[in-house]
């Protein structure tokens, strides 16, 4: 099983200056591999392979001996990177999307760096890298598991945090429970139980509005290249991670409160990426993270031998949850009422009530135990 840890880190301020050195090393590099691969492409027609950037690591350390201060896995990483994005590249065209070809990397967009094998070593609350040095990590919880991997990244108001991938056997399994629940997502209420329970949405960005806005107003009276305007970037910065840290705490607590009372977990496979392009309700889908309350749950669930299906969301809210008769409606009818057998129900209980039997449909077809395979199962329509 693989699990993430992500810890805070508490540099020095010469670590700092050594930590920016590493980021503006790796996106130089990451801008030579890409250049090397277009400049390829574009005069011999030749398909660069991911090995051959890799090859050329030693020859840019000779021409450029500023490489050497980054430790060599480092260095490789970042050519895996641009190989990463072009694969995404191709396969967004095959897929026939709009595809956005790899871009360079201009100041300040390249915030990480990874330690894929070695060069690194955690020693309590010491964490020592090669090439940095000893930086002392707050450890709020312990690691479960053998650390494989870990990378640094850099926050947009200047934190600093590490990110330990681990692999370990030990599942933390909760007792068994025969509880199912499907659940409804939405906009006016952020979630609703097919038990009848609603889980109010707190529009974190609503709420933040004003003070978002004042700040904003600030930064765009500040001349640019100044340090006021620097100063007044970091404040909506501070902003922003703020309601962004508010959304995660409360979807993490949302899921745990679901792994921990329910055995199966039915949730709706949104098309999340496509629903945005409603430019009327793109930020208020966006503040709701109904992808993280999905991801969330899944990775707890996988850890506690819990089941979470995911099923398709055509006619969730249309179908009868009683009779199964079709009964159109447009989104502001808030309310189902049945004309065949009279069943007068909320809207989104009603759904979440279709998306739970559906989801036990899609176990019961995948002959999946409720409480003995805990995983994610996808129904197709």
């Amino acid at each position: 099983m693989v699990q993430t840890y992500r810890y805070r880190l508490y540099p020095t301020k010469t670590q700092c200056r050594t930590l920016q050195r590493q980021l503006d090393i790796c996106r130089w590099v990451y801008n030579d591999a890409l250049a090397y691969r277009k400049n390829a492409w574009e005069n011999e027609h030749r398909q660069v392979k991911h090995f051959e950037t890799q090859d050329r690591l030693p020859q840019l350390k000779v021409a450029h001996r500023e490489l050497k201060e980054v430790y060599s896995h480092v260095l490789q990483n970042v050519t895996l990177r641009v190989e990463l994005a072009f694969k995404s590249f191709f396969r967004r065209v095959k897929a026939g999307d709009e595809p956005g070809y790899p871009r360079f990397k201009g100041k300040n967009w390249y915030d990480s760096f990874t330690y894929p094998e070695s060069g690194f070593k955690l020693t309590g609350d010491i964490l020592h890298l090669s090439k940095i040095g000893n930086i002392k990590v707050k450890l709020h919880r312990p690691i479960n598991g053998k650390i494989t991997r870990l990378t640094i990244r850099r926050s947009a108001t200047g934190k600093w945090f590490v990110s330990f991938l681990t692999d370990h056997n030990n599942k933390v399994l909760l007792p068994n429970s025969e509880m199912s629940v499907g659940i409804d997502v939405g906009i006016s209420s952020f979630a609703m139980l097919s038990d009848g329970t609603r889980i109010d949405n707190p529009r974190f960005i609503k709420s933040s509005e004003k003070a978002l806005a004042k700040v904003q107003r600030k930064l765009s009276k500040q001349p640019k290249g100044t340090l006021s305007r620097l100063k007044a970037r970091k404040t909506v910065a501070h902003a922003h991670e703020k309601i962004a840290n508010r959304r995660d705490d409360f979807v993490q607590k949302v899921s745990r409160d679901l792994v921990n009372s329910y055995g199966v977990i039915c949730f709706e496979n949104l098309n999340i990426k496509g629903m945005v392009h409603n430019h009327c309700l793109a930020k208020s889908i966006m503040d709701c993270a109904w992808g993280k309350l999905v991801q969330y749950t899944s990775c707890k669930a996988a850890s506690a031998g819990r089941s979470v299906v995911l099923v398709e969301p055509n006619g969730t809210s249309q179908m009868c949850s009683a009779c199964g008769r079709k009964v159109a409606k447009d989104l502001s009818v808030r309310v189902h009422d049945c004309p065949f057998c009279g069943l007068t129900i909320d809207r989104d209980h009603n759904a979440a009530i279709n998306i739970l039997r559906l989801g036990l449909q899609s176990m019961a077809d995948a002959q999946m135990p409720a409480n003995s395979l805990a995983g994610v199962v996808t129904r197709k329509s």
